[in-house]
């Protein structure tokens, strides 16, 4: 029973993982106006789906990580209300910001928890150095590195694109109205003419680019690339949180390593296709308008930079990184919302504590329990 309990904790994270992260490397094609939002959520699910078969061969430093190994005692990890306490709490904090609409770190969730779970088994036991450096100090410098990298990238970006002689042009989706006027009338007929006015919509403002990138025309070479980094990030994300989630179940041993990535990879994918519109929109619309070169160059600096942390084993939140870089291109364009900005930051600074409350709590109503 305690198994299955733990499976399901495991399982419940997964979804609220999938709800709250799986549009966050897409994000940039549904802002830009590039795809649409099924579209998107579609993509995002394939190239997910992918970084966590691939998390199988490359990511195997995270399981460990996640299991709680070298934070406390080899004897405590091999608890399951330990693990359950962990999945739940970081599931729970998740779910409740993805009903909010507010894109937080299932990572960040993760470290709470297992600190809350850590410290109320083992007290002073628990290994505080191997937090700070292992675990806290990625998190906290991935935005700030996200952020400056993809603003020197997109100036560098938008230099040479000048150079090339490719320019930008904005779109206006523009409706033709006809009024029809009753011009005469006699006993027997009307005569109608028709009075044509022109209304321009500028909700619906695209910016596009003209011109040639090696004989090739900017926009598709421009768009093309944009889904190509959005399938970097999406697998990137699944190649590092996949993971994470995995080593919680390393103490059911009647499951092979390989099943769990799958299993979980699946559920992910299903959160995310039924439950990620709010922060979805969140993260499309709220932080700074923007193009499509401007969306390439965020996710190709989040699928560096969450790529190379999960092959060395370093817990780097894709929601962070994805979150810093598209923040800098707005600091770039100066169309940054930074009230949404404000709000999100909060969001954060409150997803360690409350996951680390929650799982204390329900480690000492297990521990009582069982």
């Amino acid at each position: 029973m305690i198994l299955a309990l733990l499976f399901l904790s495991a399982c419940f994270l997964a979804y609220s993982n999938g709800a709250n992260d799986n549009f966050k490397g897409v994000a940039t094609l549904f802002g830009s106006g590039t795809t649409s939002f099924k579209k998107a959520i579609n993509w995002a699910t394939i190239t997910t789906f992918s970084g966590s078969v691939a998390a199988i061969f490359l990511a195997n430093e995270l399981v460990k990580n996640f299991s709680g190994k070298g934070l406390v005692p080899n004897e405590l990890i091999a608890m399951p209300i330990f693990a359950i306490s962990i999945a739940f709490g970081a599931a729970l904090t998740v779910f409740i910001a993805t009903k909010i609409g507010m894109p937080i770190s299932t990572t960040h969730s993760l470290v709470g928890a297992l600190f809350g779970a850590g410290v109320m088994a083992v007290g002073s036991q628990f290994n505080f150095e191997k937090l700070g450096g292992t675990f806290l100090m990625p998190l906290i410098v991935s935005p700030l590195m996200a952020a400056i990298i993809s603003f020197v990238a997109y100036v560098i970006f938008r230099f040479f694109r000048k150079k090339m002689g490719v320019t930008k042009k904005t779109n206006l989706s523009i409706y033709k109205n006809k009024n029809a006027n009753i011009a005469a009338m006699s006993m027997d007929s009307a005569t109608l003419k028709t009075q044509s006015t022109i209304e321009a919509t500028i909700s619906n403002v695209t910016e596009i680019y003209e011109g040639q990138i090696l004989g090739l025309n900017s926009q598709k070479v421009l768009d093309s690339l944009h889904y190509i980094s959005a399938g970097i990030v999406s697998f990137a994300r699944g190649l590092n949180d996949t993971p994470k989630i995995v080593g919680l179940l390393l103490i059911i041993n009647t499951i092979d390593i390989k099943w769990s990535m799958i299993i979980i990879a699946s559920i992910m994918g299903a959160g995310g296709l039924i439950n990620s519109k709010k922060v979805g929109l969140t993260m499309s619309k709220k932080i700074t308008p923007m193009n499509s070169g401007q969306g390439f160059t965020a996710n190709l600096i989040t699928g560096l930079l969450v790529t190379t942390a999960s092959i060395h084993g370093l817990p780097v939140s894709t929601t962070h990184v994805s979150v810093g870089s598209i923040f800098g291109i707005g600091t770039v364009t100066k169309k940054a919302d930074y009230k949404m900005i404000g709000k999100i930051l909060l969001s954060w600074l409150l997803t360690l504590p409350t996951a680390a409350i929650v799982s204390a709590l329900l480690f000492k109503l297990l521990e009582i329990s069982f």
